[in-house]
């Protein structure tokens, strides 16, 4: 998952730019006077304060985060928005006719000051948050939302962009600046721009609201995360692994309770010990703590927020005339409106249902052999599919697991960048690169090539109190080329448990999974060869296609025999084992199916459903019951904890964007499949990176994929991947 705070793309241009200068010698000096004191007056106000000021140092600039201070944030922010807004009111009041130059490309160039602060801010909210923050955080919502609506809003300054793109549907620009210029056109009209000035106003207050409900809900989430700690003795040990129990232990001792194994409330903690433990009491407690995230009835309780944000969103988009919010929201994504979401999870949801009877009667079966005397619950989910996959497959996870130590697999990150992106992985020198924790570690990336300078990657690998659930990639500047080259900064973050000293990081082979999939998202921002920032943008329900492909790496033969290493005598996984994996890897995907399926439903059930009566204890509850949601399964983000949909607006009523995505990914790993080199041929890899990766948003992305595959991706490939039966007549995405 990537993530990013939405701004709007604007630029850096001078707040003089609308300044009309006299041809007169006399005017002229006075004109260059004013605009190099008004540079030094801006320059001081940079200065003033490190989050504002451009980044220094090697390799292009770099965050200075070991000087962050939080006392900076809010008068940084505050700063960062004022400079912005002068620039937005140079580039509005400009007497000049609108031109891509003088409009376009000023609001590419501007807000540079403020997107340096977001980086930071970016950083205490997820990486590092307190308290402290928190509290800073609630104060700079509303004014960060009503700066926005200040720039989506400006009646001015839309008139010229709106004067831009009508001219252009007549004399179309060259590609890139004819997509800058759709782009920028339709995220303003999608923000309100075309509304008259009582409608903005309301919407503006929406928007003010919303962002309050949104930080609200983050926080009472991460809330919950934090106060919910299983804490065990040694005789509640039972199953579990020894790396788990190690890591455990350490968890404790860093909350003060020495002797004592800690199980937190995230789901790299939670999930191996639902898999593992014997102790069946201990389980349900575990996995109410979980899933009862913002559901406990008392001040971080959700229900209340979910039901506001509901009905501001549907006001919202009431006003410029759309029926609902999901129909307002996927008009620009690949899915175009929810009815063909729609058809694509209904299509897949019959199958997956199916296969969830067939696991559970296989765990059924098993628990009353073992004579067990109970009935499959939730919480016995994991626990069960574990006993059922060993006994149908002879495959251990724990056995697994002890081949996937995370340095190695950072070297297969590593491996698989070289060989299909042509990258190479530099440690950068420790000191060298300012890092906000001890546990961040940075790699120079360079294209072995040319040897060119393409960016630095950031690892932020383990949880720790204060920092979000979860695993994401982001960047803290992306690649242009359009006022000199700017190179990229790119993290990606991780919950792993922390093993104890001197013991190896051990993951289960879906968080290796998951750590491939955030790392396409890394490699999709360096691979970026576009002009204009603009074109770094996504669209939500392709942007999680680079990253689901490069999942299928991992399972290559070459990854699995260069670096699944045993973490104590460092011999290759044996072939027999990878071949059980292999076996297996349609195994439980009911499970994993249906619950994400269930929160993608949900999701748009949420959002094409008139929330005016909508209670969301009650309505999760019968819309579940409604689908014929198996009752030993649950949602994998309850509507109380779904940060995707009600954190922000980033997933709202694009959840199913990874089904949506995946349907391109099974479709083009069969491109691989079947090409001389497989999955390292050079001619496919060189067609993916020029079409898929390189162009990012420059380029619509049905028809990047078709200049990829030669066609539409189609569902058959996905239905395969998971072993369901294969739909007849299906359309192509």
């Amino acid at each position: 998952m990537r993530t990013n705070l939405k701004l709007i793309k604007t630029t850096s241009l001078g707040i003089l730019t609308g300044l009309v200068i006299s041809a007169s010698p006399y005017h002229e000096l006075r004109a260059q006077q004013t605009l190099q004191t008004t540079k030094q007056m801006k320059d001081q106000s940079l200065n003033d304060n490190v989050l504002l000021q451009e980044y220094q140092g090697p390799y292009g600039g770099v965050p200075v985060f070991d000087e962050m201070d939080l006392k900076d944030l809010k008068p940084a922010m505050e700063k960062g928005m004022a400079l912005h807004l002068e620039e937005i009111e140079a580039i509005a009041n400009n007497p000049e006719p609108p031109t891509f130059e003088n409009t376009i490309e000023a609001l590419e160039r501007a807000g540079k000051p403020l997107n340096r602060v977001f980086t930071y801010y970016g950083i205490w909210s997820s990486n590092i948050s307190s308290p402290e923050f928190r509290e800073i955080q609630g104060e700079l919502a509303p004014k960060i939302s009503e700066y926005s609506s200040k720039i989506s809003q400006n009646t001015k300054l839309f008139e010229r962009i709106k004067a831009v793109y009508d001219k252009s549907q007549k004399e179309p620009f060259s590609e890139d600046k004819q997509r800058v210029v759709q782009l920028t056109y339709e995220n303003f009209a999608l923000d309100g721009a075309n509304l008259d000035d009582k409608a903005k106003e309301r919407y503006a207050a929406i928007n003010k609201e919303l962002s309050q409900l949104y930080t609200k809900f983050s926080n009472n989430v991460l809330a919950d995360e934090e106060n919910y700690v299983v804490y065990l003795t040694k005789d509640q040990l039972g199953g579990l692994p020894e790396s788990f129990v190690k890591a455990s232990a350490k968890a404790a001792t860093d909350r003060g309770q020495e002797g004592k194994y800690a199980i937190t409330n995230t789901r790299s903690s939670m999930d191996p010990f639902l898999t593992y433990s014997t102790e069946r009491d201990l389980r349900e407690k575990v996995w109410n703590n979980y899933y009862s995230r913002g559901d406990n009835r008392d001040e971080f309780d959700n229900n209340e927020i979910i039901k506001q944000i509901l009905k501001l969103r549907d006001e919202r988009v009431g006003l410029m005339g759309y029926d609902n919010y999901a129909e307002w929201r996927l008009q620009n994504r690949m899915a175009r409106n929810p009815e063909n979401a729609m058809e694509l999870m209904e299509a897949v949801w019959p199958a997956a249902l199916a296969r969830v009877e067939e696991e559970v009667e296989d765990m059924q079966a098993l628990a009353d052999a073992e004579g067990a005397n109970i009935k499959i619950k939730p919480w016995d989910y994991r626990f069960y599919a574990e006993k059922v996959r060993k006994d149908k497959y002879d495959l251990d996870s724990d056995e697994v697991k002890q081949y996937l130590q995370l340095d190695n697999l950072t070297e297969a990150l590593f491996f698989t960048a070289g060989e299909i992106f042509n990258y190479d992985f530099t440690p950068v020198p420790d000191g060298s690169v300012p890092v906000f924790h001890e546990d961040v570690k940075v790699w120079e990336v360079t294209d072995r090539l040319n040897g060119e300078h393409v960016g630095l990657w950031y690892l932020d690998p383990y949880s720790r109190t204060g920092k979000r659930s979860g695993a994401w990639a982001t960047t803290y500047r992306s690649h242009t080329t359009f006022d000199g080259k700017e190179t990229v900064l790119a993290s990606n973050n991780s919950n792993f448990v922390k093993p104890a000293p001197g013991e190896p990081a051990l993951i289960s082979w879906d968080d290796a999974t998951t750590f491939f999939h955030e790392f396409g998202h890394a490699l999709h921002f360096f691979a970026s060869n576009v002009k204009y920032p603009t074109l770094n943008s996504g669209v939500r329900d392709y942007t999680e296609f680079q990253s689901q492909l490069l999942e299928r790496w991992l399972s290559t033969d070459r990854v699995i025999n260069k670096f699944l290493l045993h973490h104590e005598t460092g011999e290759p996984i044996p072939a027999d084992l990878v071949a059980k994996i292999k076996n297996a890897s349609t195994f439980n995907q009911g499970f994993a199916t249906t619950e994400f399926l269930a929160s993608a439903l949900m999701d748009m059930k949420y959002h094409t459903t008139d929330p005016e009566n909508i209670d969301p204890r009650t309505f999760e509850k019968e819309t579940l019951k409604e689908l014929n949601m198996p009752e030993e399964i649950v949602m994998r983000h309850r509507s109380p904890h779904f940060g995707h949909v009600f954190s922000g607006e980033g997933y709202a009523t694009g959840y199913y964007g990874y089904l949506w995505a995946d349907v391109l990914t099974s479709d083009a790993a069969e491109a691989f499949a079947e090409s001389p080199g497989g999955f390292y041929d050079q001619n496919v890899a060189a067609k993916l990176v020029k079409y898929l990766f390189a162009p990012r948003n420059a380029m619509d992305p049905a028809e990047a994929y078709r200049q990829f595959r030669g066609r539409d991706a189609k569902i058959d490939a996905l239905m395969r991947d998971r072993g369901f039966p294969v739909p007849q007549d299906q359309p192509q995405r």
